[in-house]
């Protein structure tokens, strides 16, 4: 007798293009944290702007292309990592780059607190109360004296000058304590941003990443099937709330002074960060990157314009979204079926028949 049919289906979410610019994405982040032997102190400080902005859209992309959750007071996290990371350092006299981790600490605090407000509301609801939950912290960080009021402070000299591995960097590259500052921030930025994407890519590979699709795409079903449609919600609205309360305090170490309206400004950290991920591509991973480049590339160009400047961008937003829903990545990835990030999970194979028999046993 033949052995029983045996199943050979298996799920895979890896492709070919996939495996291929993993290798590309290796030699590339080894390129960008090589950066400063050969790149100017101008360009440095643009790589850190890119950086800085792509861990801030992949994170609303999450947020809103993910989870659903459609949020315009990002910059609520932004600036309140931001002046946790001043209070830290000017007034209790922390390192830096310890006082980012808590800023981040800080941030995902503050979003369990405002969370039992928004998660209230509702769709374009939600959306307001993020903005007011945003525009309140501002108003009562700006009656912080110790840190400037209203118009705000800069961080010591020594609190850059004597930050962790500073003084390492300017032996190395024989450069000054200022121009090592940027170095430190640009590799940290570079850090946040790999371990950003790194996280988001494998969380949506798995069942809670599953589920958060399923919560954003039909939360009435996803909850018929036993997922824990508001556990998911509660979970990526605080990670994004810490990973963006460290990338605002990471911005503002670099930028070295701040004031309210700098670190809550709606249109520098929510209104450019939705621009990006529409304009890229929502609810997608390639996304944010491709929208950060255009993004980058149309502020170089038209930053001379004044007003026209943000004419422009919303146009281009305008056009896009009429023209190509789901961004200039999903334009491509639908004409060439090209994924760098998979997380589509796909059947393959199929039942199988093993023809061997055995021999002198009792099914012999």
């Amino acid at each position: 007798m033949s052995a029983p049919a045996s199943s050979a289906w298996r799920v895979e979410t890896r492709t070919r293009a996939a495996t291929g610019f993993s290798v590309f994405a290796v030699l590339l982040v080894a390129i960008a944290f090589a950066a400063p032997f050969f790149v100017s102190r101008s360009l440095l400080q643009d790589l850190f702007l890119i950086l800085t902005m792509l861990v801030l859209a992949q994170n609303w992309n999450l947020l809103a292309g993910y989870a659903g959750l459609v949020s315009v007071g990002q910059q609520a996290f932004v600036g309140f990592g931001a002046y946790a990371m001043f209070a830290c350092v000017s007034l209790g006299g922390l390192d830096p780059i310890l006082a980012v981790l808590i800023a981040g600490v800080a941030a995902a605090m503050l979003s369990v607190a405002t969370g039992f407000f928004v998660f209230r509301l509702q769709g374009a609801y939600f959306a307001i109360g993020t903005w007011v939950v945003a525009e309140v912290v501002r108003l009562v960080l700006a009656q912080w004296r110790a840190l400037g009021g209203g118009t705000g402070t800069s961080l010591p000299n020594a609190a850059i000058r004597d930050m962790a591995a500073v003084q390492w960097i300017a032996e190395a590259f024989s450069v000054r304590s200022a121009q090592a500052a940027d170095i430190l921030t640009y590799w940290l930025a570079l850090i946040l941003c790999c371990a950003t994407i790194g996280f988001i890519y494998w969380l949506l590979r798995t069942r809670q990443g599953l589920g958060l699709s399923a919560v954003r795409d039909n939360q009435e079903a996803a909850r018929s099937v036993g997922v824990d449609a508001r556990r998911i919600k509660w979970a990526v609205y605080v990670s994004v709330a810490f990973v963006t309360g460290m990338a605002g305090a990471l911005i503002y170490v670099q930028k070295a002074r701040i004031s309210p309206d700098a670190a809550f400004s709606v249109v520098d950290w929510t209104a450019y960060v939705i621009f990006i991920v529409v304009i890229g591509g929502i609810g997608t991973l390639e996304g944010p990157i491709i929208g950060v480049i255009v993004f980058f590339l149309l502020q170089k160009t038209l930053a001379d314009y004044g007003s026209w400047y943000l004419l422009v961008l919303g146009l281009i937003g305008i056009a896009i979204m009429l023209f190509a829903p789901r961004g200039l990545w999903g334009l491509f990835s639908d004409r060439t079926g090209i994924q760098f990030f998979p997380v589509r999970r796909i059947l393959k194979g199929g039942p199988s028949t093993d023809h061997q028999g055995t021999r002198g046993g009792p099914h012999g």
